[in-house]
């Protein structure tokens, strides 16, 4: 959760912290929100609370990729209200009103580094999916593309994370039981995530859109080969030059992509190397530092 996540980094810096889902009127020196059209009614109260007061708030991707244009009045408002807008891409400003970027800045969600060498599994090619399973993050097109895979192929797509409906587990339950290529673990904790990402060859992310997902920089960390669809949300943060992207919904580019992870090793060095020059982007002490100069500037 980015309010867990950012509060942690606040106590680091020395500040008291108080994470809540509503704001209630409490006194408080600066908000920090997260989401601009679920938090609309607390940015709201607090300006008119303690209008001097600086306010920072989190772009979420379903705020910039989704009511932003389904239903932009709140997320709008709730733009205007804050004094510095934080995205978490570097194309997030493409969809930003003009008149907002003074006020937009990006800062990478950082990630450490696994506390064990990677081994890759020598029993299976395993691509990973990580993530929960809901519709934006389309979570069965991965599984769907090693259908198409030849029948000698390794590979095994290993998927952890939540299903947000029961339709949902009922059909990551069904492609189970028809894909011998897939397994859904369900909801597991980070140390299993880590776990998960030390043994995978690649990790798939096939959302239909994203704000920069945290996932994304940990297997860039990781130097897990990342097979990534080809959305602005990904792309602001592995480069426009990136060679692991395949169209949104391209079950069959997908499944070619696996193919070249599982018998193409120059591919995989070259996805490999371009991780290791963005891995740099997404480190902790990076992200403190930001979250230092930010503060520093709105507290003048």
């Amino acid at each position: 959760m980015a309010a867990n996540r950012w509060a942690r980094i606040l106590r680091a810096l020395g500040h008291r912290v108080r994470v809540a889902t509503a704001y209630d009127g409490e006194p408080a020196d600066m908000m920090v929100a997260v989401h601009a059209w679920r938090s609309a009614r607390a940015i709201e109260r607090f300006k008119t609370v303690y209008p001097d007061r600086p306010l920072v708030l989190q772009l979420s991707g379903t705020d910039i990729y989704g009511t932003l244009q389904s239903d932009p009045v709140p997320t709008l408002r709730s733009m205007e209200l804050a004094d510095r807008l934080v995205a978490l891409n570097d194309l997030a400003w493409k969809v930003v009103p003009r008149r907002l970027h003074k006020r937009l800045l990006v800062m990478h969600q950082s990630a450490a580094p696994l506390t064990e060498p990677r081994q890759p599994s020598p029993r299976a090619v395993v691509v990973s999916v990580i993530g929960h399973l809901r519709d934006v993050k389309d979570p069965l097109r991965a599984a769907e593309a090693a259908r198409l895979l030849p029948a000698g192929s390794r590979v095994l797509i290993e998927q952890v994370g939540r299903a947000y409906t029961p339709e949902w587990a009922k059909r990551a339950r069904a492609e189970m039981a028809a894909n011998p290529r897939y397994r859904w673990r369900d909801d597991v904790p980070a140390a299993g995530v880590r776990r998960l990402l030390a043994r995978s060859h690649a990790m798939a992310i096939t959302s239909l859109s994203e704000g920069g997902a945290n996932v994304v920089s940990e297997a860039v960390v990781a130097g897990v080969p990342i097979l990534a669809s080809r959305i602005d949300g990904n792309v602001g943060l592995l480069g426009r030059d990136y060679g692991g992207y395949f169209p949104v919904g391209d079950t069959r580019a997908l499944a070619r992509l696996m193919r070249r992870v599982e018998h193409d090793p120059p591919f995989v060095a070259a996805l490999g190397k371009a991780l290791r020059a963005r891995a740099p982007l997404f480190r902790p002490a990076r992200e403190v530092a930001a979250w230092r100069a930010l503060l520093s500037e709105v507290a003048t």
